[in-house]
């Protein structure tokens, strides 16, 4: 850790929201460049720097700052220098000189404890004596809140949020309840919350701390898909991480219930605990699903087989029954499920289902959860889809973002076909029926055999495995079937069945290796030399994704990632990079945003004019195309959208020369090659392989362990996920009830 001390020459740049920070500032030799989260830092300033020196390849070495501690002068000279130097506002060098001369070396003093007595002074008045007070106090507060709570490990931008929250009752409101902290603070958990209590001695068996530990150990178990949690493993791990009694776990469970915090309910002879977000939407889901299903919808006076024997010879083909039993279906059913695999004609269906209802005045929309899963089927269809959120209007409301279409403003169609919904989590599927109108035909469609959502939930499992709505599971396989071994194999690994490969003029092979420096080393000559060699349109960075099972490892994506930049985008001479939280970015590096963020201002131009919205989402893949001089990253997604990230939302960037499989949903990529080697049984699954092959149009190269392919496409076992949707929807539509 470097500290050095010097005094604020110049502010390049001050972003005021987050309080990120460039300056010049004068040492004892020369001028340097500090960087880092510095809020209400002026030009003037004496400052004790503490930070880490890094190397800008445009800009040279600088200090990026970890914490400062303002120096204040104790002689008359130093502090009429201080308060001259424009560091609090309305004291310029005529009024320091004043207010110095008036109160010596008490000046300080008397501005931290009695700046009323300004007023003594000929010449300032009330109202500048009120710009005096705010610019100082301000600067004084955030001086002090930071000290007190950067001692408990509060990075300086969680400090710059918490007095953005509670202004100058910072530090009392954190002492009353540094808890309340994980519910109103982004970034700030559990754990630096506790931290912070137990220092300030707060006891272990406080209600405050127990309450929020139980909320933190449900939500920590929900990121791992789950709606809700046993009871009796919810206490279970309360005594175990909180080091209280069972007792007192259990009294904090039924008080946080009677306060409506969490919700505890009996499913299947079984005591199970929800937040209330997780709650609420079963329900939703629940109520519009049944709804749907038995409200019964409009009666079409159209002949069904005459459209789709029209739509046959049209496009020269042949359905197959199950085929046209789908598309009956959607014409016949308030809501129906159409499942397949590759090849089993989904997309086919979607544009006669759209032909049908379209030549009958219909108004139909086109959704799916992701901008690369829009965009697909955008292009399969030749109709506009957009993501769920946009078809939602997501936007900022008086209480933050919110989706502006909902059971006050219905979505305005017929129909609504929605694609890729393995992909749905709970919360996203709740808030998308919320809009769908009594009188809308709701048609899904998606691969249940694919990974379900990253988000909690099992939702088109749990839709399907209710038995209440129409499902159309399709199984034959179409066209590509005779052409693709793609989708030949993913079918037979679907069914237990080992893949063929390495066959003449084939899309799909196996190279063996069974050492995972030798797998490593065919990845990369793979990805560099020999299939671009095999196909001179594939880039290796555009066209050949790699998707690995894990993240960690020789063979995990981090590693993947660094070994892949440093051969397909090396360092040169004159290219910008930045280094953020120990990952380092260059220009026209392969990046993917990995969390969804609805605020994110971004810019594109179709040569006409200029379009700009918010929003990117987990799993958007695009390129760096610029570095600015105060190190902000500009990406350019796959749909043209421009985005400037900061040195805060820089963090939801990764490289993605190499994505996991689970990263992976909703998108499809011209070549797939992934490393096969022993991992975590749970992960080493038939769902996750059949998933990452499934992400591929043109070829798959599977390279490594041929014990470990065979134990994956046998392995049916997988993290067991507890959601109540299919419970709830069966519970209801059964006779018994």
């Amino acid at each position: 850790m470097i500290e050095l001390q010097g005094i604020v020459d110049g502010i390049v740049f001050q972003n005021e929201e987050n309080g990120f920070t460039i300056a010049k500032v004068k040492g004892t030799e020369n001028i340097i460049t500090v960087t880092g989260c510095m809020p209400e830092i002026r030009e003037g300033q004496n400052l004790k720097f503490q930070g880490e020196w890094i190397i800008h390849p445009k800009f040279g070495q600088q200090l990026k700052v970890s914490s400062t501690e303002e120096i204040l002068p104790t002689t008359t000279i130093g502090i009429e220098r201080y308060l001259a130097s424009g560091v609090i506002s309305g004291i310029g060098p005529v009024t320091a000189k004043k207010i110095v001369s008036f109160f010596g070396e008490r000046t300080l003093e008397v501005l931290d404890n009695n700046i009323e007595r300004l007023n003594e002074i000929e010449g300032i008045g009330a109202k500048k004596i009120q710009i005096i007070y705010e610019s100082y106090s301000k600067q004084r507060e955030v001086r002090n809140i930071m000290i007190f709570l950067q001692t408990y490990g509060i990075t300086a931008k969680q400090c710059v949020k918490i007095y953005n929250k509670y202004g100058k009752n910072s530090i009392d409101m954190v002492k009353d309840n540094p808890y309340r902290l994980t519910d109103e603070i982004s970034g700030i958990g559990f754990k630096t919350a506790d931290k912070i209590a137990l220092s300030l001695g707060i006891e272990k068996n406080s209600k405050f701390r127990i309450q929020s530990g139980i909320k933190y150990l449900i939500n920590e178990f929900c990121m791992l898909g789950n709606t809700y949690i046993p009871l009796k493993k919810l206490i279970s791990q309360c005594v175990d991480v909180l080091k209280v009694t069972e007792a007192e776990v259990e009294q904090n469970i039924i008080e946080s219930a009677m306060e409506s915090n969490i919700k505890i309910e009996t499913i299947e002879e079984q005591e199970c605990v929800f937040t209330i977000p997780f709650y609420y939407s079963e329900l939703g889901v629940t109520k519009k699903v049944i709804t749907l299903g038995s409200s019964g919808s409009e009666n079409l006076d159209i002949d069904v087989d005459k459209k789709i024997d029209d739509f046959e010879k049209e496009h020269n083909i042949s359905f197959a029954p199950s085929q046209r039993e789908a598309i009956s279906g959607a014409v016949e059913n308030g809501i129906e499920v159409i499942t397949g695999g590759p090849g089993t004609g989904k997309t086919t269906i979607i544009n006669c289902i759209a032909d049908i209802f379209e030549s009958a005045g219909k108004t139909v929309f086109m959704a799916a959860p992701t901008g690369r899963a829009a965009k697909r089927m955008t292009d399969a269809t030749g109709r506009e889809a957009k993501t769920i959120h946009r078809l939602l209007e997501l936007g900022i409301g008086e209480e933050g973002q919110e989706f502006f279409r909902g059971e006050d403003e219905p979505l305005e169609c017929d129909v609504l076909i929605l694609d890729e919904a393995s992909m749905i989590d709970i919360l996203l599927m709740n808030n998308l029926l919320k809009a769908v109108s009594l009188s809308t035909r709701l048609i899904i469609v998606g691969d249940v055999d694919q990974l379900p959502s990253v988000g909690p939930g099992n939702v088109l499992r749990d839709i399907i495995e209710s038995e209440t709505v129409k499902v159309v599971r399709l199984k034959e396989i179409f066209r590509q079937g005779k052409e693709s071994m793609i989708v030949v194999n993913a079918h037979k690994i679907n069914n237990s069945e080992m893949p063929i490969t390495n066959q003449k003029q084939s899309d799909f092979f196996f190279l063996k290796n069974y050492n995972p420096d030798g797998i490593l080393d065919t990845l990369l000559e793979l990805i560099h030399h020999r299939l671009p060699k095999f196909n001179k349109d594939w880039n290796s960075v555009k066209h050949i994704q790699i998707l690995s099972p894990m993240r960690k490892g020789i063979l995990g994506v981090e590693n993947l990632n660094i070994q892949l930049q440093e051969m397909l985008n090396p360092p040169l001479k004159g290219k910008e990079e930045v280094e953020s939280r120990g990952c380092l970015y260059r220009v026209h590096d392969k990046v993917m945003q990995t969390k969804n963020n609805y605020s994110v201002k971004w810019h594109k131009s179709n040569g006409t004019y200029e379009e700009v919205g918010e929003g990117v989402f987990n799993g958007d893949i695009g390129y760096v195309i610029d570095i600015t001089k105060d190190n902000h990253v500009i990406v350019k997604f796959e749909d043209d959208k421009i985005v400037e990230y900061d040195d805060v939302t820089l963090d939801e960037l990764t490289l993605a020369y190499a994505i996991t499989i689970h990263k992976s949903q909703g998108s499809e990529f011209p070549v797939v090659i992934m490393p096969m080697y022993m991992g975590a049984p749970l992960l080493m699954n038939k769902n996750l392989l059949y998933t990452g092959i499934t992400r591929a149009k043109k070829m798959v190269v599977l390279v490594g362990m041929e014990n470990a392919l065979q134990f994956m496409v046998k392995n049916d076992r997988s993290f067991e996920r507890y959601s109540a949707l299919k419970w709830r929807i069966s519970n209801i539509m059964s006779p018994n009830n």
